[in-house]
């Protein structure tokens, strides 16, 4: 009996699906390497970053309501506060700012980490990134309930 022949023609739904797999693992790799870069997207608080000298920050904020030579406290409005803390070369070495109340001029944690993060069953959200390349790292941490909150801290590593 004669053998048949196999066609030796590619189909379409096989190079389509060949097209998909290769855009896929093209697309993770590419979002790989984004992630590798580990560059931050939130990078300071009101034009302070890390690592920027306590006078200019200063300067960046206003008036600190507490004032000292390791920590300033800043109250912008009753919902929106700052802590910068300063090294011993007087520069600053963590910001962490606090937004209570209505939360809609806190940026949200896409903002911060330019990707969305899922929140807890409560509505809660937590996430820390390190960036070893830029020297800290990033925690967002919202709370919700009756006293809604959401704290951003950066911190050098």
């Amino acid at each position: 009996m004669a053998e048949k022949r196999k066609s030796q023609f590619i189909r379409p739904a096989s190079v389509f699906s060949f097209a998909l797999a290769v855009l896929f693992i093209a697309a993770s790799a590419l979002s790989a390497a984004a992630q590798a870069s580990n560059i931050p997207v939130y990078k300071g608080f009101r034009g302070v970053v890390i690592g920027m000298a306590m006078d200019e920050a200063r300067e960046k904020l206003g008036s600190p309501k507490d004032r000292s030579d390791e920590q300033d406290y800043f109250t912008f409005k009753d919902d929106e506060s700052a802590q910068v803390y300063y090294d011993s070369d007087k520069k600053v070495s963590a910001i962490t700012v606090t937004f209570t109340g209505k939360l809609s001029v806190a940026p949200s944690a896409k903002t911060v980490f330019g990707e969305d993060v899922e929140a807890k069953p409560d509505g809660g959200v937590f996430k820390m990134v390190r960036y070893p390349k830029a020297g800290y790292w990033i925690s967002y941490n919202k709370l919700v309930g009756d006293d809604p909150m959401i704290m951003i801290a950066i911190k050098k590593l």
